[in-house]
């Protein structure tokens, strides 16, 4: 299922770069309920396997993921492979050792290569590099409740194509009502059934987006789930601390508080 498969590559100069060729200003982001959202989301795995499938069978062809080891593909709180198919899916990419300067199979210690496409942006961190929330006036506050909204972002862009095009200065452009501008060199990455899930889940563009986009904010953050655990207790610790360190006041100043001046 996760075996590198040889693709043509498309040409882009950018995903998410946020530069627009033409006047600046987005499109509206639609807020996507992913599992991972809130202070007890956690990431579904299955989700992440199909973004993982997405991004090897597309995004790979241009983007890379430089900053994220292959062996992370087998933790339990993210895509959870098994040892074997981590191994597997390793080696279906060619490495140039450090050491000897040869060419070798890809090893889970690795991390997975960079760009294939000069101008096309690296994805390891763009989750969190993108906001999709600013309002209102661009204020943010809308953020405290849907967080950055860089997943939106990235599902907005994917599926914004109108399938107009155009020709400027010997460029081709897609019109996308998302990116800034409403102008992409990237052309139309994803079509419906593009891509065959092993599970049956539906396999149209805005899922595929969806799917992609978790598995990009795993890649951007691969400790959430981690974070927000340490986080509960955390909180938790300090609410039993500040209820012991109440009574104990409580008590300490009993014996005065209690006197009535005469």
């Amino acid at each position: 299922m996760f075996r590198k498969i040889a693709i043509s590559a498309v040409s882009a100069l950018s995903l998410m770069t946020g530069v627009a060729f033409a006047a600046e200003g987005g499109g509206h982001i639609e807020d996507v309920p992913f599992s991972f959202e809130g202070p007890f989301g956690t990431y579904d795995a299955h989700q992440l396997q199909r973004g993982l499938q997405v991004y090897t069978e597309v995004c790979a062809a241009c983007h890379g993921l430089k900053f994220v080891p292959i062996r992370a593909l087998s933790d339990e709180d993210g895509v959870q492979l098994p040892a074997d198919q981590v191994r597997a899916y390793a080696k279906g990419f060619t490495v140039t050792d450090k050491d000897t300067g040869e060419d070798r199979d890809g090893l889970p210690t690795d991390h997975f290569p960079a760009n294939n496409d000069a101008g096309a942006p690296d994805l390891s961190l763009m989750a969190k590099a993108r906001a999709g929330f600013h309002g209102p006036y661009g204020l943010g506050f809308n953020q405290l409740t849907k967080g950055m909204g860089g997943p939106e972002y990235i599902v907005s862009i994917l599926h914004g194509y109108t399938g107009e095009e155009k020709e400027e200065a010997g460029s081709t452009f897609y019109a996308n009502h998302t990116f800034p501008g409403g102008w992409i060199k990237m052309p139309p990455p994803l079509a419906d059934g593009q891509v065959e899930y092993a599970d049956g889940a539906p396999n149209d563009i805005k899922h595929m987006a969806e799917d992609v986009s978790a598995f990009l904010m795993w890649a951007a953050e691969p400790k959430l789930n981690a974070r927000k655990d340490v986080g509960f207790k955390a909180v938790l610790f300090l609410i039993v601390l500040s209820s012991l360190l109440y009574l104990t006041n409580k008590r300490l100043w009993s014996g005065i508080k209690g006197k009535k001046a005469h």
